[in-house]
C-alpha cells in the first residue's frame, strides 16, 4: 500500500522548495497527487522519471497508467517499447496486471512486432490472472467470460497450422465448433466464416544503417580465424537494435557460424550464436538478436561479430564516421575489441538493423 501521507508531504515540499525525491514504488501515487492538486511541474517530473525507467517488463502497466492520467507523451513512449519488444512486453508479469480496456487496445495493435501465438498465450495468461483477481475458479469458461470480446481480437487464423494445432487448438478456451471451423479454414477449399481477424499484423519494418560507401574483395583478405570484428556506435535518439548485416563469402556459396554481441561499457546486453548462408555476392546477410535491445541516445555501444566459415570474404571500404538514417543520426568510432581489422574506415559489420 502507498503511504499517501508521506506522498502528500513530499508533494507539498516540492511546492515550497522545488525539491522532490521520486522512487519507483511511489511515483505513480505522486503523479496522481500532482494531477489532483494541479501541480503541472511535479506531474512533468513524474512523467520524466517514468520515461527513464521504462522497459519491456513495465511498459504495459505504464501504458495503462498513462492512459488513465492522460499523458500522451508517456503513452507514445510506451507504444514504442511495446511495438519493438512485443514478445518481452507480452510475456512480462506486468502484462497480466493491466485493465481490460488496455488489454483490448494492445491486442488490436497493428504494429506489434511478434508472432500471433505469443499474443494468444499472453491473452490466456491475462485471463487466468483476472479470474484470480475476481475470485473465480480458473476454468476455460471463466477465462472466456472475463475476456469477453477481447478473445476475438486475437488473429488466430494468421498463425501457422502447426502453431494453431500445438497451442490454441489445445487450450480448451475455444469451443469445439470454433476449433473445427478454424481447422477447416486452414485446409478446406470452401472456407467457413470466422469471428477472428484474418489479416496478419504489419508489425514493424526494420531500418538499416549502412556505414560503408563501397565493398571489395582481394585474394589475401578478408579472413576469419576466430578473430573479432567490432565497432562502436552512438545515436541521437532512442532506438532498438535488432541485429547486424554482415558480409559473406567472396568465392561462392558458403555457410558461416557467427556469434554477435552488443555491449555497453563492457556489459553484455545481448548475444546470439547462429548461422547464415551467403550466396557469394557482395550483398549483406542479416543476423538477428533474439529480442530487439533498447539503445539510449548519446551513449556509445559496441557491436561485435566472430565468424567461422569460408575465410575469404567481402569487406567494406570508405567508411563514414556519421550516417543519417531517417530521423536517426549514427556516429561510429573504432573499438578496442576489434582484433580482425574492422574499424570506421573499413572491414566487417556494414549494417546495423534497428527499429526507431
Amino acid at each position: 500500500m502507498f503511504d499517501f501521507d508521506s506522498i502528500l508531504l513530499s508533494s507539498l515540499r516540492y511546492l515550497y522548495s522545488d525539491e522532490i525525491d521520486l522512487e519507483a514504488d511511489t511515483v505513480l501515487a505522486t503523479l496522481y497527487a500532482a494531477k489532483k492538486y494541479i501541480v503541472p511541474a511535479l506531474a512533468k517530473a513524474c512523467v520524466n522519471f517514468l520515461e527513464t525507467s521504462l522497459e519491456a517488463k513495465n511498459a504495459c502497466v505504464l501504458l495503462s497508467q498513462s492512459r488513465l492520467f492522460e499523458e500522451p507523451d508517456l503513452t507514445l513512449r510506451c507504444w514504442e517499447v511495446i511495438d519493438a519488444q512485443a514478445e518481452l512486453a507480452l510475456k512480462s508479469e506486468g502484462f497480466c496486471e493491466i485493465d481490460l480496456p488496455t488489454l483490448e487496445i494492445i491486442v488490436t495493435r497493428e504494429t506489434l512486432n511478434t508472432k500471433e501465438d505469443v499474443v494468444f498465450e499472453a491473452v490466456l495468461n491475462w485471463a487466468e490472472a483476472e479470474c484470480k483477481r475476481q475470485g473465480l475458479p480458473v476454468t476455460p469458461a471463466n477465462k472466456r467470460n472475463v475476456l469477453g470480446k477481447a478473445l476475438y481480437l486475437v488473429r488466430i487464423p494468421t498463425m501457422t497450422l502447426e502453431e494453431f494445432a500445438n497451442g490454441a487448438a489445445q487450450s480448451d478456451i475455444l469451443t469445439l465448433e470454433e476449433t473445427r471451423s478454424i481447422f477447416l479454414w486452414y485446409t478446406a477449399a470452401n472456407k467457413p466464416q470466422l469471428e477472428f481477424p484474418l489479416v496478419k499484423r504489419k508489425g514493424l519494418a526494420p531500418q538499416r544503417c549502412h556505414r560503408f560507401q563501397s565493398s571489395a574483395y582481394r585474394s589475401n583478405q578478408w579472413r576469419y580465424r576466430g578473430r573479432c570484428d567490432s565497432i562502436q556506435f552512438a545515436v541521437d535518439k532512442r532506438i532498438f537494435i535488432a541485429g547486424l548485416g554482415l558480409y559473406g563469402s567472396s568465392c561462392g556459396k558458403a555457410e558461416y557460424s557467427v556469434k554477435i554481441e552488443l555491449k555497453r561499457q563492457g556489459v553484455v546486453l545481448a548475444q546470439n550464436l547462429t548461422k547464415f548462408v551467403s550466396d557469394g555476392s557482395s550483398n549483406t546477410f542479416s543476423v538477428w538478436f533474439e529480442h530487439p535491445v533498447q539503445v539510449e541516445q548519446d551513449t556509445f555501444y559496441t557491436v561485435s561479430a566472430i565468424l567461422d566459415g569460408n575465410e575469404l570474404s567481402y569487406f567494406g571500404q570508405e567508411g563514414m564516421t556519421e550516417v543519417q538514417c531517417g530521423k536517426v543520426t549514427f556516429q561510429f568510432q573504432c573499438s578496442s575489441d576489434s582484433t580482425n581489422g574492422t574499424g570506421v574506415q573499413g572491414g566487417q559489420i556494414p549494417e546495423l538493423i534497428f527499429y526507431a
